[in-house]
Parts: C-alpha cells; structure tokens; sequence
C-alpha cells in the first residue's frame, strides 16, 4: 500500500472497508486517512483526506473563531461525535492544532443533561475557557427539551451546528435561549466546515450557513442548483476498485449532492438533490416539508418520503413518530391542518405512524431505509 493511510471507520464496517482499501493500486504516497462517506444516502464512498488537509481545515477555522472575537487559546473543544466520521474527527484535529484541551462527551451521554451540568461543574477551569462544540440538529432539539440541557448549552461561546437543515421553529426556541449557534455547511470531502454562519447573524434572525471560510470558494451550478466547492482542501478522492476516483472537475471544483442557493447573509440550503421529489411535475425537497411539520405539537419525528403514484409521479408520504402520552388522532390532525396550508405538490397524501422512526447516531436520516418501510407499509395496507 502506498502512503501511510490510516482507516477511520467503525467497527461494523472496518472489514469490509480494510477490503476496499487494500484492493486499491493508485494510492498517494502521502499520509492521511481512508474515511467513509454519504452513508446516509445509501451510496457509501471511502475518501482520502491527507492530514494537510485536515490540518488546513482546522486552521482555517480557527482563524474564523478569531474573526468573531474568539480568543483561540483559550478554547476548550467540546466532541459528542463519533470519531469515525468527519464530524467528530475534525474537533480532535483543531484540539491538536490549536493546542487547546479536548472533552470527548459519548453519544449516549447526551441523553442525560443532568450529568453533563455535573461533568461541567467537575470541570473548574472551564467558567474561564471558551467552550465550543460541533452537533448536529438531533442532538440540539434533544437538549432543548429538557431544562439542564437548555441550561448547559447556554455554557457554550460557540456551537456549530452542521449536518442537517435547521427548522425554524427550533432556530426560534434557540434564539429565546440566547444561545450562541453557528449553522455551518461542510461534507467529508471538503474535510468539514466550508462555511458559517456567526452567532450574532444568527440571533439577529438570519437562517442559513453564512458565508465561506477564507480558503474556500463557493457557487451554485445553474442548471442543477448544486452547489459547488472549490478549495486546497478538496479530498485526493475515492476508492473505485482499483483505482482512485477523482471528485473534481478539470477545474478543481466539486459538485455537491445539495442543492441550495448564494444570498447576500450567506449559504442556504435547499435540500438533497439525490432525495428530490418530483410531485405533479414540482420539485420537491422532502427537508423543507419536514421543516414546516416537524414542529407541530405531539410530533417526537417526521419523515417524508415519495412513493410512485399514477396521479401525481410520485406522492409525499409522511412518517411520524408520536410522542408518548399524545393523542395519536388529534395529531395527525393537526398536522393535516399544517399541511393544508403547504402548496398542493408539498402536501402528504399519507400518514403512516412509525413508533421506531428516529436518526442514526449521527443525527442523519437513512432515508433509503425508510423509504424501503414506508413502500412495504403502502403495500400492506392495500
């Protein structure tokens, strides 16, 4: 094997990752790390980044904290990340990078706000530190429905918020908090954070993942509406076969699987063009729905998928998930009421309750997967 490459996967997928790396002739000869990416797509690349370009990602970041008025030294870099993902790898590298301590906080850790305001206060020298931390939506509405976890986000200076779309009723209950989220937008391949958005832009009303980072250059592709990324720090690509698959054009930018658009505040996010649906001859991009529903009372989940449809194309099917204790009817009702009022492409045909319906670990949904329920649900019930 050429290079020094080291493999950052889980323990479910290493075997079958180890294979994949292994069979590949064309690696650089250079060190980095072999790590997965768009799994949540259903479509899972192995990507190589080199450590140059981690690095780079993590100073580049580091110089937007300091353009905020972050001092970088006297950050402490808080990580409820899985390391196998470029979501919680970053926050080890800028911790490495900036010489600056890191607090590794488990997954399933998050679930208890209580103990984590006990593991802070444990903590003596953090009141004078500059807390920051990487989550993902999930995980943030989680900690916003229980009062310690309200009250331990407030410790943070900065919390970038990454991985998915912020929905506005939750941007509304985090700005009542006064809590200092950063929206940003990045993938594997870019080695994280291409952009974001500052707190102050945020609590001031705006809703996006502002503007690119100093080493990053951005564009919307005009016949598509993805968006695109240029910059060093692009991964050196992926493993197909034997061969290393580049993800840059002739170029050097990258074509994303987002589509989303270029305003005066920054970057805003449209949705997954490969999750796209086309309802009576609209596109329609499940997240935005979602975003309008998941709000309502009672509601614990909500998915939308499209299903085929000899009428429409495809039909908006939603998945929910109640809250215990709600009335499963009354619900559904008022979501219908909600949905009534979305433009006729955009409105659910179906409700299909799902008392297992959640995000994986990363906060992500593995749309495929439910896609798969849903069509064996509409079978059923005909």
């Amino acid at each position: 094997m050429a290079g020094n490459w080291q493999l950052i996967t889980s323990n479910q997928e290493r075997k079958a990752a180890e294979q994949i790396l292994n069979n590949c002739q064309q690696l650089p000869d250079i060190e980095g790390v072999v790590i997965g990416s768009g799994g949540s797509g259903g479509h899972r690349r192995w990507c190589l980044q080199p450590w140059s370009n981690l690095e780079a990602a993590a100073l580049s970041s580091g110089a937007w904290l300091e353009s905020i008025g972050i001092e970088l030294d006297r950050v402490v870099v808080v990580n409820p990340l899985p390391k196998y993902h470029m979501g919680g790898l970053m926050p080890e590298v800028r911790a490495t990078l900036w010489k600056v301590p890191v607090l590794d906080i488990p997954t399933e850790q998050l679930k208890t706000p209580s103990a984590l305001l006990e593991l802070f206060n444990d903590q003596k020298g953090f009141k004078t530190r500059n807390l920051v931390i990487s989550m993902v939506p999930t995980q943030l509405i989680r900690l916003m429905a229980d009062p310690a976890g309200c009250c331990w986000l407030q410790q943070f200076r900065l919390i970038w918020l990454g991985g998915a779309r912020l929905n506005e009723a939750t941007a509304i209950q985090a700005r009542n908090l006064k809590l200092q989220l950063a929206p940003c937008y990045g993938a594997t391949e870019t080695a994280g954070m291409v952009s974001a958005l500052t707190p102050g832009d945020f609590l001031s009303g705006i809703n996006n993942c502002g503007r690119a980072l100093s080493d990053v250059e951005l564009k919307i592709n005009p016949s598509s509406n993805a968006i695109e990324v240029r910059s060093k720090r692009l991964s050196s690509g992926w493993i197909n076969g034997a061969k290393l698959q580049q993800f840059t054009n002739s170029n050097g930018w990258w074509c994303s699987g987002d589509a989303g658009q270029l305003t005066i505040t920054g970057l805003e996010i449209t949705g997954r063009l490969d999750w796209a649906i086309n309802s009576g001859g609209a596109t329609v991009f499940p997240e935005q729905v979602e975003a309008a529903l998941c709000h309502s009372k009672g509601v614990a989940a909500l998915l939308i998928v499209g299903l085929p449809d000899p009428e429409w194309g495809e039909k908006l099917v939603a998945l929910v998930r109640i809250k215990p204790g709600a009335d499963q009817q009354l619900v559904i009702k008022e979501l219908c009421i909600e949905a009534n009022k979305l433009p006729p492409a955009e409105r659910p045909k179906k409700w299909f309750l799902s008392p297992q319906l959640e995000t994986n670990r990363e906060g992500k949904w593995e749309r495929k997967r439910w896609l798969a329920w849903a069509k064996k649900k509409d079978c059923e019930i005909y």
